[in-house]
This record gives structure tokens, sequence and C-alpha cells, in this order.
């Protein structure tokens, strides 16, 4: 999110400092992308390995055949040789160091050269919003006529740019192929096509989400001593509220095993089997939303989920995790340097190494950021290069991996570097139990997601709708007629394009 060479690759891991695991915006309906731990990334081996053993899911299927790092040539109607090569983001959590790691600069003189436009030939335009509000700001600056070359956009509204051929341009008109995009996540690729299948976007990272808990509480209170054994008890969420009920029984109600309604929001609505509008637009409501609202109401009534909000500013969301209020938080893979890592009360605090993590009730993703470009950019060159050495080239991903920390978005890197026990960023592996190699469970995770036809323009609108629906009514009492109806009110007020059948 010019191809490097190896030594370059090498120079780069020695230049690049960590910054944060980021990706989505700050938002309640979706994903979050600010993240703010500044920890240092080192690739000194000592993970315990926790990888599984099996074959790969029929999900989990290559793109293609066979993973190339070959790009073919720019289309001639792509402009080239433009003045300034201009990237648009929310943030600078990723784009400096993508930047950083194409170029072969130190990652620290990068920002704060990409931050005074003082970077020769490259302008970022930083938005400094959330993940969410960057939708409207890319509205603005397509309005304005302003230059920009390579944007990014977050998972819950990707389409909305990736379908608008006015807005982003398909990649093959760079050279790219399937086979570069070979070894990429499901998910990844369905949510970086069109409704046409023609591929606008990818994915340099992949958000896999897991269950992350006190495993000195889980000890206590549910007896389980590994990860192993945590998974069998909350393998699916009808065991999961299983296990709240034991662990708000023995707690005597003062421990909740889930941090949030919205994080279990996050997993839970992974789990559809059919997209949130069908081919008219008109909203589905399928039974998981009514399995998710009787789960999120039992664990509500018996103290199995905290009634902190997530992204509270006062702290209460994290604090839970420190001081024993909160058990286990779903998080995803930008998080565990951020919110995560201020649950453990920072490095050294006083929960700090004393969590595990487990794949949890649902395979899920969070978040995540797809590179796409703008049909009008004069700099086809550099546009193609950037993204193959966010997305195609196997070293520089690899580097990046270890550098940014990120879980970069290609099964094979990904894979060698879990399977060689690989810590990351000392700082987050330090907050689990013996080092667990925690990127074990999300691969597992992300490896079985595949979302193929149920990704919509209208998914994070819809989505935010529906919680605050199930919040305002159903957890007040109401009945479920109720809560369908109000969100069914909110959608329509909130949400142009969708209807109700």
């Amino acid at each position: 999110m010019n191809t490097l060479k190896k030594t370059l690759a090498l120079v780069s891991t020695l230049a690049m400092a960590a910054t944060v695991f980021a990706g989505c915006g700050k938002d309640d309906s979706s994903s979050s992308s600010s993240s703010k731990a500044g920890t240092e990334a080192t690739t000194a081996a000592g993970e315990e390995e926790t990888k599984a053993d099996g074959g790969e899911d029929a999900t989990d299927a290559p793109v293609s055949g066979t993973k190339s790092e070959e790009v073919g040539a720019i289309d001639a109607s792509v402009k080239t040789g433009g003045d300034t090569f201009t990237v648009a983001a929310w943030n600078a959590d990723d784009a400096p160091a993508l930047i950083a790691q194409w170029k072969g600069t130190d990652y620290e003189q990068t920002k704060t050269d990409l931050a005074d436009n003082k970077m020769d030939g490259i302008e970022l335009i930083n938005f400094q919003v959330g993940g969410g509000e960057a939708s409207a700001k890319y509205d603005e600056l397509f309005k304005s006529g302003k230059d920009l070359d390579v944007y990014f956009c977050e998972a819950d509204w990707a389409l909305k740019y990736i379908n608008d051929d006015s807005k982003t341009l398909a990649l093959d008109k760079l050279g790219f192929t399937d086979d570069n995009f070979a070894d990429i996540y499901a998910y990844t690729d369905a949510i970086g096509k069109d409704s046409n299948g023609v591929r606008k976007g990818v994915s340099w990272q992949a958000a896999a989400g897991g269950f992350a808990y006190r495993a000195d509480l889980a000890e206590e209170y549910l007896g389980a001593t590994s990860p192993a054994e945590m998974q069998e008890q909350v393998a699916d969420w009808d065991k999961f509220v299983a296990a709240a009920q034991t662990v708000a029984d023995k707690s005597g109600g003062k421990t909740a095993l889930a941090d949030t309604l919205g994080g279990m929001w996050q997993a839970f609505a992974c789990g559809r089997t059919q997209p949130w509008v069908d081919e008219n637009d008109v909203l589905q409501i399928d039974d998981s939303c009514k399995k998710f609202a009787d789960t999120a109401k039992t664990l509500w009534d018996m103290g199995g989920v905290t009634q902190n909000e997530q992204w509270a500013t006062d702290g209460s969301w994290q604090a839970a995790g420190v001081d024993g209020s909160c058990m286990g938080y779903f998080v995803s893979t930008w998080g565990f340097g951020g919110f995560f890592l201020d649950a453990n009360g920072g490095v050294g605090g006083k929960t700090y190494g004393k969590w595990a993590v487990c794949q949890g009730p649902t395979p899920y993703y969070w978040g995540g950021t797809w590179l796409v470009v703008n049909p009008a950019t004069d700099n086809g060159e550099e546009a193609q290069a950037l993204i193959k050495s966010a997305t195609v080239t196997n070293d520089s991903m690899k580097t990046y991996a270890t550098t940014k920390p990120e879980f970069v978005n290609n099964k094979t890197v990904m894979d060698e570097l879990i399977s060689s026990n690989t810590v990351f960023n000392q700082d987050i592996t330090g907050e689990f139990k013996d080092g667990q190699n925690f990127y074990a469970e999300l691969a597992e995770n992300v490896k079985s997601l595949d979302f193929n036809g149920l990704i919509t323009p209208y998914d994070a609108a819809i989505k935010t709708q529906f919680i605050n629906a199930v919040k305002k009514n159903y957890l007040a009492g109401k009945s479920w007629d109720d809560t369908v109806a109000a969100f069914e009110d909110n959608v329509v007020a909130n949400v142009p394009g969708v209807s109700i059948g």
C-alpha cells in the first residue's frame, strides 16, 4: 500500500522505523486507523511457533495459478511524465512508510519531508481525519480538480469509488494481471474489484481479526491454560455466550468476557451469508441479524459484554482490560499496537504480558485499505511502481512486514515469516504470555474469509444503522419487530440509494 532489488530492500529495512498497526478509519461503523503506538520494530527470532497444520481452504485459493512479479507495459491511454506524483490519504499512518519502502529512503526523513512538502516530485495530501470521514474529503478533492494520482480507500466505502470508472483506473491499464496478485487473501480480492469483476484496487495489508484475552483470567474462570483450550470454549457464538455466563458467575459479575458491542459486531457481521442489499438495492435482513441481536442482549443482560463504547474518549474501553472488568477484546492486526496495547496499560503496564490470542467464535476481518489510481493520473509509471512495491514484490513486502510492522497481503510471505517465528515487533509480542506467535492465529482466520458477492457500497452505513437500532431498541427491551422497524427507518433516512422491500 521501480522494483526494489534485494539490496535496496535491505537498505530500507535498516532505514525504516516502525510506526503503528494501522489501516482503517476511526469509526464505530467499521474500521479504525487511529492506532497511536510508535514502537520500533525488530526481526529477531523467538516467538513460540503455533502455526496450524493442514491444507489450504477452498476459499483461500489463489486468484490464479501462478504468482508473478513481472508487470506488463502501461497502456498508451494512461498519461506519464507528470511533474508531481500526488498521493492522498486520510492520515499519515501508512503513505509515508509505503513511499519510503518504494523509494528506498529513510522513513522518518520521508515522513518529515512529505509533511513539509519537501520531497522532490512527490506530494502527500493528508486530510488528518478518521477513515470514515475520508470519502467526503475525496469527493471535495475530485470536485476541485486538484492533481491526484493515487489515493487510499477504506474497506467499508471503497466500492463507492471502485465502481465509478471516472474515479478509479482498471489496474490492467498499468500492466497488472491476476497473476501478480495470486498470493493475496480472498477477501481483499473481492473488495478490490468492481461489480463487473474488474480489478480497480489492491491492498498491501490483511486486517485479520482474532479474540485476545487475559490468559490469567481464562485459567481462573474457565480453566483454559492454552489458546487451544480457550478456543474450544469460544468456538462459536453459543459457546461464547456460555463461556461469558461462566465468567460472570465465577467473577461475581465483576468481569465481562467481551470488550464492547462494537467489537462483537465487527466479528459477527463477517458471518453474513447474503449481502446487505439485493441486486435492486433493496435492504435484506437475514437470520444473522436476529442472531446478533439475541446474542448481544443475552450478553448485555448477564454482564458478558461491557457497556463501554468503542473509541470512548474517556479511555474506559481500554481501562477495562487493565482493571479486569473486561477479559477479552476483538482486535485486528492494526489494533495490537494501538488500542489493545493501551488495554494492557502500555509496555510494562499492569496486565502487559498476561494476554493470549485465539481465533474466536468466527473468522473475521476489521478494516483494511486499498490503493486505487485516479484515471486522470499523469504519472502512470510512478503509480505502477508504488503499487508493485507495496503489493506484488515479495522481497519488499517481506521487508515491510517486519519494519512497519504489518500483516501484509501475501500468503507466501506471511506463512514464511510466521513459520520461522519472526518477531514482527518486540513490544507487541511482549503483550502475550510466553511470546505467543499470535499472527499464526490471525492467519488461520483470514485464510477462511471469502466475501465474493457479499460486498456492497452501502455496507458501512447499513452496519452502523443496524447496531444503533439494536442498542436503542432491542437492548432497551423493545420487540424485534420494533427494532427492525427502527432499523429500516434509519436506513431510509441515512442511506441514500437503498429501499425497503
